[in-house]
């Protein structure tokens, strides 16, 4: 049965065991899209990510190739809210379920999709996969090192294939990072640079949510940084071997001057720099806030709760195998949003600095790549942005994963073993903390 978010609540993680195979009958040798007929795709979790991304969005973008056949989620309020959107795009009814073993077995998909909280993603791809299923998995792949091992055990042992969605690997600006580092235009790579900044609206959005807590999410630095990991090993196209890293909660949780359950009724709603009327959104109306009576998750939750526990200003390095430095940083209480990536090469150095449209004044491009290579006059390049969410990275992902045809000269397609290399080094990072020390990625899990 799943775990539960109030189960989530009084516990972590426990440490996953990969059981011998159980596969549904015949569902080993079936599963896969077939010649002739949509893929069967069934999903677990249903909150917006998962209806926006891989529900709606999708059957609206490749409905041609793809049907949604089952919804499950441990709120069946929210599941039936999620049949209605997505089967209003998709023209059918979608049956929902609360059992994850029911829903495979009622309507036996060719792949499964995992949307849930971040804690909660590898007891479903480990099930999935013991149950003879292929699996689409949502970042950050895994929030411990247990999780992270018991994936890549289960995928040995069963055979099945997973793939993680990274879509920061198809914004125009980072294909364009790529583009550059593979025509060798800054040569040797020695060091990058990453500054993540979210403003005040954006970061406080994590603390209103399941991701203030890190025995939901690992901290932003499995959650969130994971993503951005993951794109640093993708350019320069290597493991890391050790990670130290700083972090600490400078403006939310207990540091706040006042505090309620939540913003609907709070005292402080006239005082508060952070008042949120959830009220006025009617879309989170209907998927969260009438939804509240079955699991108690409140989505308009105080940012001053004293229990919050996630970082929200943290500082990583990370040395890799081929030499090459990382150093990390993330703000989730900044007044304007953004980010600063600098490549440094033997032969020169690339500079992406990434606006965003409400940051409070004008810019003539949202990404721009300044190209220095030694000895010569900087080249300033402006990659396109193109439709889509995320600056057309969402619809180009979901092409490359149902199009397995799709040429991928950029190698973008990002297997498990990507998911759990970025995991792990956000699992690293906030072990460094806690523990204080370094901590070298082969002490956490055995990936062969």
């Amino acid at each position: 049965m799943p775990i539960t978010r109030r189960q989530f609540l009084q516990k972590t993680s426990a440490p996953l065991v990969v059981a011998g195979a159980s596969t549904l009958a015949g569902g080993a040798a079936e599963t896969g899209p077939r010649a002739g007929r949509k893929e069967r795709l069934a999903m677990v979790g249903t909150g917006a990510r998962g209806i926006g991304m891989w529900g709606d969005g999708l059957v609206r973008s490749h409905g041609d190739q793809v049907e949604m056949v089952g919804l499950c989620d441990i709120n069946p309020k929210r599941a039936a809210f999620a049949a209605g959107v997505i089967g209003a795009a998709q023209g059918n009814t979608i049956p929902t379920f609360s059992d994850f073993d029911e829903m495979l077995r009622t309507t036996r998909p060719d792949r499964v999709i995992v949307t849930t909280i971040d804690a909660a993603h590898a007891q479903y791809v480990v099930r999935a996969m013991e149950l003879g299923f292929d699996v689409i998995c949502e970042k950050a792949y895994g929030t411990t090192a247990d999780q992270c091992q018991a994936m890549y055990d289960a995928e040995k042992r069963f055979g099945r294939k997973v793939t993680v969605t990274f879509n920061l690997r198809y914004y125009p600006s980072s294909a364009e990072l790529k583009k550059l580092i593979m025509a060798g235009e800054i040569g040797e790579i020695y060091a990058v640079d990453y500054q993540e900044f979210l403003d005040l609206h954006h970061g406080a959005s994590y603390y209103r949510r399941w991701h203030g807590y890190r025995k939901f999410n690992g901290s932003l630095l499995v959650t969130k940084a994971s993503h951005h990991f993951d794109l640093v090993n993708w350019l320069v196209g290597a493991d890391p071997e050790e990670v130290i890293a700083y972090g600490d909660l400078k403006k939310y949780g207990a540091n706040g001057p006042f505090r309620h359950t939540r913003c609907r009724g709070c005292p402080h709603r006239g005082e508060c720099e952070f008042y949120w009327d959830i009220t006025t959104n009617k879309y989170y109306m209907d998927l969260y806030v009438n939804c509240e009576d079955e699991d108690g998750y409140i989505r308009d939750a105080c940012l001053y709760r004293p229990d919050l526990d996630t970082y929200d200003n943290s500082t990583v390095i990370i040395r890799y195998e081929n030499g090459v430095q990382l150093t990390h940083t993330l703000t989730a209480d900044s007044p304007y949003e953004g980010q600063r990536i600098t490549i440094t090469g033997s032969r020169g150095r690339i500079e992406l600095r990434h606006y965003t449209a409400n940051q409070g004044w004008d810019v003539a491009h949202l990404d721009e790549i300044r190209l220095a290579r030694n000895w010569k006059e900087p080249v300033m390049i402006y990659p396109a942005e193109k439709e889509g969410s995320h600056s057309g990275a969402d619809p180009t992902l979901k092409n490359h994963i149902f199009n397995p045809a799709a040429p991928d000269p950029l190698a973008q397609r990002a297997d498990s073993r990507a998911g759990i290399i970025s995991s792990l080094m956000g699992i690293a990072a906030y072990t460094s903390i806690e523990e204080k020390r370094r901590v070298p990625i082969r002490e956490l899990a055995k990936l062969g």
